[in-house]
């Protein structure tokens, strides 16, 4: 996949097929979007666009209102390419772009630098100066400029329609399976290892401490079963998201125990994927308590933990490296 900084980098390559969104998180719904525009790309031999912003447009126009995100640019495009679109348009946001009306929007990006012929937005979609336009404006300039416009509907998990906020409300509660599930994919993040205090190797249990990227959603505090991509290989895993209240509190951090395995991690990008949530964090009497628990959290994680994730296109599909 080509990726594309900055519409005035755009280079024509013929008519596309457009999925327009900021695609936070990349959920299901947003793949119904992208799918969508990838299959009309090849029926009619077009090129397969997903045009995207970044940084996040609250981020200009309210940055009090701004989320924690659920996911990085980088993990946004790596699942574009996953279902197979040619080109990625990376938008920035600021406030000359805020500033476009809908209108100039349509006829100088979509209808102009892009050449699009199929359009394909959500149902809430808005856009524009004050995010005036709707998918019933697109539909209507579209005809006027030489495109059709497909509003793709909510896509639902029984009655919920799945959205970022409803994930990030999940991932609140330390629901990770209902994350899940809207994502279509275990909801994991990114970091570099660095230096601990070594509390861990004290008790047995040898951890990573993940320095994760500012302004990402976390799960809820608590202690989960995750699968750990470590190079092309996953490995079996217990993480704690806390503070340590046992040892006195402190930041919130992400630590993570690798099962049956011992790999050097230090300096490391490594990715985890939270699977379940074993348990809150809690303060125990002392260290030899809390060396029991995390005994019995590894039996409960090896438990659930028998067969790695398929189809993941961020944590891989890799055979499990223990």
């Amino acid at each position: 996949m080509e990726i594309v900084h900055g519409i005035e980098n755009w280079s024509p390559s013929g008519p596309t097929c457009v999925a327009i969104g900021t695609f936070d998180g990349v959920h299901r719904g947003h793949q119904a979007l992208l799918r969508g525009a990838v299959a009309a790309a090849r029926a009619q031999h077009a090129v397969a666009v997903a045009l995207t912003f970044d940084p996040h447009p609250l981020a200009v126009l309210a940055p009090q209102r701004l989320p924690p995100l659920l996911g990085t640019l980088e993990d946004r495009l790596a699942l574009f390419a996953a279902l197979g679109v040619d080109r990625a348009l990376v938008a920035r946001f600021d406030r000359n772009l805020a500033r476009t009306t809908a209108e100039a929007f349509t006829r100088d990006v979509l209808a102009g630098r892009l050449q699009a012929r199929a359009v394909f937005v959500g149902y809430n979609f808005r856009f524009g100066r004050d995010g005036a336009g709707t998918p019933a404006d697109l539909e209507r300039w579209g005809r006027r400029w030489g495109f059709w416009t497909h509003v793709v509907p909510p896509v639902r998990i029984g009655r919920q329609a799945v959205s970022s906020s409803w994930i990030r409300g999940a991932l609140e509660m330390g629901e990770v399976e209902a994350a899940a599930q809207g994502l279509d994919r275990l909801y994991s993040v990114t970091g570099r290892v660095i230096r601990g205090a070594g509390r861990g190797a004290s008790l047995g249990f040898p951890t990573a401490n993940l320095e994760v990227p500012a302004g990402l959603a976390l799960p809820a505090p608590g202690v989960y079963a995750v699968w750990v991509r470590v190079g092309g290989a996953l490995h079996r895993g217990v993480a704690n998201l806390g503070r340590r209240p046992t040892f006195g509190g402190g930041e919130l951090r992400l630590e993570v125990h690798l099962l049956d395995v011992a790999v050097p991690l230090y300096g490391q990008r490594i990715r985890v994927g939270f699977v379940r949530r074993l348990r809150e964090e809690r303060r125990f009497a002392g260290p030899a308590q809390l060396a029991e628990q995390i005994r019995r959290d590894v039996a409960a994680a090896r438990q659930i933990l028998q067969e790695p994730p398929t189809a993941d296109p961020l944590l891989g599909a890799a055979t499990p490296g223990d």
